[in-house]
């Protein structure tokens, strides 16, 4: 068996300090940098932090939410919002 088993199976993917969205943050962050230049590289440095900020001060999935009310994502392997009926 050559898989690694996590000790937390709820814990999300980290790489040093950083989950798996801060470290998409920080591609986009960069990637707009490397287009634009300028005062980009401010905002490589401000945008990660801000976001990590007000990610410790809402709830857990707080911004999926805000996606989903917003229409922008849709909720994988959640019942839609008019059912009445939900059987797992």
């Amino acid at each position: 068996m050559n898989e690694r088993i996590p000790q937390f199976l709820s814990a999300p993917l980290q790489i040093l300090w950083f989950e798996s969205d801060d470290i998409g943050i920080c591609a986009v962050c960069f990637t707009l940098t490397m287009l634009f230049g300028g005062w980009f590289w401010l905002f490589l440095f401000l945008a990660p932090y801000l976001y990590m900020r007000a990610k410790k001060r809402y709830p857990t999935s707080f911004f999926r939410h805000l996606l989903y009310f917003s229409g922008l994502k849709e909720l994988d392997r959640y019942p839609g919002p008019f059912e009445n009926n939900f059987i797992e």
